[in-house]
């Protein structure tokens, strides 16, 4: 009976907590404790009501996902530090970003989508204002507002800020970009685990090419999309995690992770459970110290955020 007890109070306290967030199923916390200082390392930002969206082509772009609305994400997880990527539906109209970056008053960094007709005053702005990084989204011909041409031009204006290149592209564009992506003078990142394609996954030679990147240690990829990388779903999304555990295992120094809120890839009445997904990094990465490193030590050495005692 005690221990019945002790289970209802556990339960009726856990739901004490529970507060749904927008963009996002579930309400409860997760079960895993963030540690201080972690960071979703990929999160975006719709703001409709004060920022106008460019005509893209595919699904309809969340209407709000405002920092506020992170904000209790946020709260739900136990994040403290965010980087706000741009998303596509803004094309190369960052100022959604730069005002997410205000916002989170030196908690947030950015990464910003631009072309190589971006002014040096405005590298420098967007610099000042926390951004680190920008991203090619280059998957999808019909949606992308960047072309494979503008990668190498573009990473030679950003070196000397010590910026990195995000990408999110299709496997086969790894391995076709593959010379490339080993000769560019900045760092490099890839999101939601590489994208590799099922059932191949680990097998496909994207993986390959990506590893071999990881080892000369100017390259990182991103725990996130477990949504993206699997055929069988949730709770365990088990082919996404044996692509993510072979990361871990392969280059833990090189991870980050990412909640990518608020699912753009996702229909409104499918959206996945956060705290679900935050979850996934006991699995992925058991080991404690671990976790830590992906989500305190790693953010802070990619994004530069101040390391606190």
């Amino acid at each position: 009976m005690a221990a019945m007890a002790a289970a209802t109070t556990s339960i009726s306290m856990r739901d004490s907590h529970a507060q749904p967030v927008p963009n996002s199923a579930g309400a409860h916390p997760p079960k895993l404790k963030a540690p201080a200082n972690a960071c979703d390392c990929h999160h975006h930002i719709y703001d409709a009501a004060r920022f106008a969206m460019v005509p893209t082509h595919g699904r309809a772009p969340p209407s709000s996902a405002s920092m506020r609305e992170y904000g209790l994400l946020q709260k739900r997880i136990g994040t403290t530090r965010s980087v706000v990527v741009q998303p596509r539906n803004y094309g190369i109209e960052n100022e959604v970003t730069l005002d997410a970056l205000k916002q989170a008053g030196g908690s947030s960094r950015g990464v910003a989508v631009v072309r190589p007709t971006i002014t040096d005053a405005e590298l420098k702005r967007f610099n000042d204002a926390g951004v680190r990084g920008i991203r090619f989204s280059i998957g999808d011909p019909k949606s992308r507002v960047v072309q494979p041409a503008m990668i190498e031009p573009l990473a030679k204006r950003i070196a000397d800020l010590g910026w990195h290149i995000q990408f999110n592209m299709e496997a086969e564009q790894v391995v076709e970009l593959a010379d490339l992506l080993r000769r560019l003078p900045t760092p490099i990142v890839f999101d939601h685990l590489g994208n590799p394609p099922l059932p191949a996954g680990i097998g496909h030679p994207s993986h390959g090419i990506i590893r071999g990147l990881l080892d000369n240690g100017r390259t990182w990829v991103k725990l996130s999309g477990a949504y993206s990388n699997t055929k069988i779903g949730p709770p365990d999304y088990p082919d996404a995690t044996k692509i993510a555990q072979a990361f871990v295992k392969a280059a833990p120094e090189r991870l980050v992770w990412g909640s990518d809120w608020p699912h753009p890839t996702m229909p409104e009445d499918n959206k996945p459970d956060d705290a679900l997904l935050f979850d996934l990094l006991t699995v992925w990465a058991p080991d404690e110290k671990t976790r830590n490193r992906i989500l305190v030590g790693n953010p802070e050495v990619l994004y530069g955020f101040t390391k606190l005692a």
